[in-house]
């Protein structure tokens, strides 16, 4: 079983920092449309230290210094709630004896704040990690990356995300995989697989 983390088992979203930086809706969307926008933060997953993709980011907007200076600073505050029903589904198939892993995108120093967050992290088998490999899903090299060092197969395993494009590639290297749309639908999911009891 192969898990992505943000929005299957952890809400991860920039506008949980910024609604409380950010008063007006318009300038709010503005910000995360046009400054610190998924592709910035895609630089993160790929590598890059958050100071060093601030300090960059701020100075392509200096007029946007400080609420940018803010995302290095408060970086936890993008974080939300568990999404316990996905938690509860881990837990019942490391219960069943199924082998867990994780593949992510996402920043090596910012998963160092949250890894000792959450006690499930620590009940996959392996976490593989973008930031630390320096290749992101949907990148055929990061599925290879994960298969080869653990000795897996994509036809025996399961994979989850709640991103189409990494669903499609996975799909095309031979994983069952599932798009993630919520812990209620997963678990339908995998009780029609057989993986998961009704």
């Amino acid at each position: 079983m192969v898990f992505d983390l943000g929005n299957v088992l952890v809400t991860w979203d920039r506008r949980l920092l910024y609604e409380q930086l950010i008063d007006d809706p318009a300038e709010l969307d503005r910000f995360l449309d046009e400054v610190l926008t998924l592709e910035e933060n895609a630089v993160l997953d790929r590598g890059t230290p958050l100071p060093e993709m601030t300090a960059a980011l701020a100075a392509r907007h200096p007029e946007h210094a400080e609420l940018i200076r803010a995302f290095g600073e408060r970086w936890i505050e993008t974080m939300g709630d568990v999404l316990e029903g996905s938690v509860a589904i881990l837990e019942e198939l490391r219960a069943n004896d199924f082998s867990l892993y994780a593949l992510s995108n996402w920043g090596a120093d910012t998963f160092t704040q949250v890894q000792e967050r959450y006690d499930w992290l620590g009940w996959f088998d392996a976490l593989v990690i973008s930031g630390r490999e320096g290749v992101v899903k949907p990148d055929p090299e990061i599925f290879a990356l994960l298969c080869d060092r653990h000795s897996l197969t994509p036809a025996d395993c399961v994979f989850i995300d709640d991103s189409a494009a990494n669903i499609a590639t996975a799909d095309r290297l031979g994983f069952d995989a599932i798009l993630f749309t919520s812990s209620d639908q997963l678990r339908a999911d995998l009780v029609t697989r057989g993986i998961l009891a009704g």
